[in-house]
């Protein structure tokens, strides 16, 4: 696999991202259409409005799928990661640090992960700065 650094760790799902996205957009946008037609003509109102309706939901839907992957994730990345800062440090990680800055810090190597773990959490630094500190770039494959 290719290697991953800050500009190039960023993962999309083409199948999700381009073509989902695009299907579901340009569905709401038919369905919208459909229904100011049906409205202007005064016929089949009640099936357009249940169309929008419909696709109202989908869109709901597919951002849901979404989240909770990705919140599953996150508990998965947590998870990972206090272990891996309690078996260098033989302590639990500081409780200040948010999910950004942990799912920031998983990509640390060991070498320099505990003490980028406590400036994280002294100095507030956001997740993209933590990922700029990082000098020995560890790869995350797995998180799309």
């Amino acid at each position: 696999m290719k290697s991953q650094d800050y500009k190039n760790h960023t993962r999309m799902h083409p199948l999700y991202h381009y073509v989902l996205s695009l299907l579901v957009l340009g569905t709401l946008i038919a369905a919208v259409t459909n229904m100011v037609r049906a409205i202007n003509k005064g016929t089949n109102i009640l099936q357009a409005v249940i169309l929008v309706f419909i696709m109202i939901i989908i869109i709901i839907v597919t951002a849901l799928v979404r989240m909770y992957a990705l919140k599953a994730q996150d508990r998965a990345i947590r998870a990972e990661e206090s272990l891996r800062y309690y078996v260098l440090t033989g302590k639990l990680p500081d409780p200040a640090l948010t999910m950004g800055q942990i799912v920031a810090l998983r990509f640390a190597e060991d070498s320099e992960f505990a003490d980028l773990c406590k400036k994280a959490a002294a100095e507030g630094l956001k997740p993209a700065d933590i990922k700029k500190a990082i000098k020995n770039w560890k790869a995350d494959h797995n998180r799309i």
